[in-house]
C-alpha cells in the first residue's frame, strides 16, 4: 500500500539526514523531492499545494534548520500535516433507539459496492450489532445473487423482490422487514452506472428523499486515482455523503486518491477496504494511515487485528502476562501461529513498526512457507533464549538460523521486532481499557523520526551509523515514554 508514495518521501528524508550541514537550500531540495514524491503518486494538485505551503512554512524555521538532527523534525512536520489532510474523522455508525439506523451504500460498478455490503456487515457483527441487507441494485441482476450468498456467508438476512423494478419501494419494503426481525441496522445496496448519469442520480436521489437513510456512504476505488476524487464530488452534491469507503488500497501503491478526497469533497473516509476477505475492511485512522504512509507501521491497527483474531479468554491471559511483564517470545509465537491465514501474516507484518523490510520479503510468496519460517526461528531457540532474547549473540544468532534454514538476517529481524513490541504491549496492557488505544497512539508518535523505529530507514542506508552515547540517549528516552504513559493509566 502506497509504496511508490512511502519510497519517494523516505528518499527525500535521507536527502537531508546525509547533509554534514543543512542550509535552506538543502531543505529546500528536500521539500522539492517531498513534492515530487506526492505528485507523482497522482495526488491532486491543490492538496499538494496546500500541503507544501504548510510543510515548508514549519520546515525553513529557525527550530527546524538548526535542529540537532533537522530530517526528524522533517519528519514530524510531514506527519502531522499528512494527519490534518486526511483528518478529522468520526468512524463509528450512530445508532437510532428508537428505530432501526438505515445506512444507503452508493457507488459506480466496479468499485466494490456489493461486496462493501458484506464488509460493513461483518464489521457491525464483530461489534455486536445485528445487521440486514437489502438487495436494491436493480440494475446489475448478478448483485442480487452476490448479496444473498454474502448473506449466508455471514448468516445475516437479506431482502430481495424478484421481478419488482422499483428500487425505492424494494428499500422501503426492506427497511420493514428488517424491523420486524429487530435489526439494528439495515444496509441498502444501490445501483450503479459505469459511469455518472442523470437517471442514476435521480433513482438515487428519490431513494435518499422517499427512504431518509441515516447515513449515505460512496464506495469508490482507490486505484482509479483522480476519477475517484471527481466521482466523490459528484455523488456529494446529489446525496450529500455522510462518508467515503475506500476500496482496494492493497493494491494502490500511489495513494493519491485517499489524499485528496477528504481535502476535495470534504467528506471524511471512514472505511477503507485492503482485501477481498469479508473481515478486509478497517476503520479509517488519520494518524496511523499517516504513519503508514512514513513507513512506520500501525501499532493501533496490529493490536485491533489482533483483537479480532484471539478470542475473549486468551486474549485475558495475554494481557495478564504482558501488563506482569511476562511477555515472552514463546507468547509472540502464539500470536504468530494465529495469523496463520493467507495473507494475514504479511499484512501484520507490514504494519509492525520496523518490519516493512520482512513484509517486502514476504510479498508473492508462499504465506504459509513464510509462516513456518518465522515459527521455525523461535523454535530454533532455547527456552531461556525464547525468554530472554538479549543473550542471543552472534554465534547464537548464527546457530538459530541454521536450526531454523534462514538467514541470519531474519532472526534479527524478528527479534528486533520483538524488542519493540514488548514494552509496547506490556504498556498497553497494563493500562485501563478505554486508554489502551491512546496510549499505543501516543508510543507510535514518540517513534516519529527514530531511526531504530524504521520510520526513515531505507533498504541500503548509507548514513551514519549511531554511537554508543546516542544509542544510550535513544534507549533512555523510549524508558522515558513508556514511564510517562504509565502515569497516565
Amino acid at each position: 500500500m502506497f509504496e511508490s508514495l512511502s519510497d519517494g518521501l523516505q528518499a527525500a528524508f535521507k536527502s537531508i539526514r546525509g547533509k554534514g550541514k543543512l542550509t535552506e537550500a538543502n531543505m529546500r531540495d528536500g521539500l522539492q523531492m517531498v513534492e515530487t514524491a506526492m505528485l507523482e503518486a497522482d495526488v491532486s494538485y491543490s492538496v499538494v499545494q496546500d500541503f507544501m505551503s504548510h510543510v515548508t512554512e514549519q520546515a525553513l524555521g529557525s527550530k527546524v534548520l538548526l535542529a540537532l538532527k533537522p530530517h526528524e523534525e522533517l519528519v514530524r512536520i510531514v506527519y502531522a500535516q499528512l494527519t490534518e489532510i486526511l483528518g478529522p474523522v468520526d468512524s463509528s455508525i450512530p445508532l437510532r433507539k428508537d428505530k432501526v439506523t438505515i445506512l444507503m451504500l452508493c457507488g459506480l460498478q466496479g468499485s466494490g459496492k456489493t461486496t462493501t455490503c458484506g464488509k460493513l456487515a461483518q464489521l457491525l457483527k464483530e461489534q455486536k450489532v445485528q445487521p440486514f441487507l437489502v438487495a436494491a441494485d436493480l440494475q446489475r441482476p448478478a448483485a442480487i445473487e452476490q448479496l444473498h450468498t454474502l448473506g449466508r456467508q455471514l448468516d445475516v438476512p437479506v431482502y430481495s423482490q424478484a421481478g419488482q423494478s422499483d428500487p425505492v419501494q424494494v428499500c422501503r419494503d426492506g427497511v420493514a422487514q428488517a424491523t420486524a426481525a429487530g435489526a439494528q441496522v439495515v444496509i441498502l445496496d444501490t445501483a450503479g452506472r459505469l459511469a455518472i448519469d442523470e437517471e442514476l442520480m435521480k433513482q438515487l436521489g428519490e431513494i435518499d428523499k422517499k427512504i431518509g437513510p441515516d447515513q449515505v456512504y460512496l464506495v469508490v476505488d482507490g486505484m482509479t486515482g483522480q476519477d475517484a476524487v471527481n466521482s466523490a464530488s459528484a455523488f456529494n452534491q446529489t446525496l450529500e455523503l455522510d462518508g467515503v469507503i475506500m476500496t482496494k488500497l492493497d493494491g494502490d501503491t500511489r495513494g493519491g486518491a485517499l489524499l485528496s478526497v477528504k481535502h476535495v469533497t470534504q467528506v471524511p473516509i471512514k472505511f477503507i477496504g485492503t482485501g477481498e476477505h469479508l473481515d478486509a475492511l478497517e476503520v479509517f485512522r488519520p494518524e496511523g494511515m499517516a504513519s503508514r504512509i512514513l513507513s512506520m507501521g500501525d501499532i493501533v491497527a496490529v493490536a485491533q487485528e489482533a483483537h479480532r483474531i484471539i478470542d475473549d479468554k486468551e486474549r485475558e491471559q495475554l494481557e495478564a502476562r504482558m501488563a506482569s511483564g511476562q511477555f515472552t517470545l514463546e507468547d509472540f509465537r502464539g500470536v504468530l501461529e494465529k495469523i496463520a491465514k493467507p495473507g494475514l501474516m504479511q499484512k501484520m507484518m507490514g504494519l509492525m513498526p520496523g518490519m516493512g523490510e520482512v513484509s517486502k520479503i514476504m510479498a508473492g510468496s508462499d504465506s504459509d512457507g513464510e509462516m513456518r519460517k518465522m515459527l521455525g526461528i523461535i523454535d530454533s531457540m532455547t527456552p531461556t533464549e525464547r525468554r530472554n532474547p538479549k543473550t542471543i549473540d552472534t554465534l547464537r544468532r548464527n546457530r538459530i538460523s541454521r536450526g531454523a534454514g534462514v538467514a541470519p538476517s531474519l532472526v534479527s529481524g524478528l527479534i528486533k521486532q520483538f524488542s519493540i513490541m514488548a514494552p509496547m504491549m506490556q504498556a498497553m496492557a497494563s493500562g485501563g481499557g478505554r486508554d489502551r488505544a491512546q496510549m499505543m497512539q501516543q508510543m507510535q508518535q514518540s517513534m516519529l523520526g527514530d531511526p531504530t523505529m524504521g520510520g526513515i530507514k531505507t533498504k541500503k542506508s548509507t548514513g551514519s551509523r549511531l554511537s554508543t552515547k546516542d544509542k544510550q540517549r535513544m534507549q533512555k528516552e523510549r524508558e522515558r515514554q513508556l514511564r510517562k504513559l504509565k502515569r497516565k493509566k
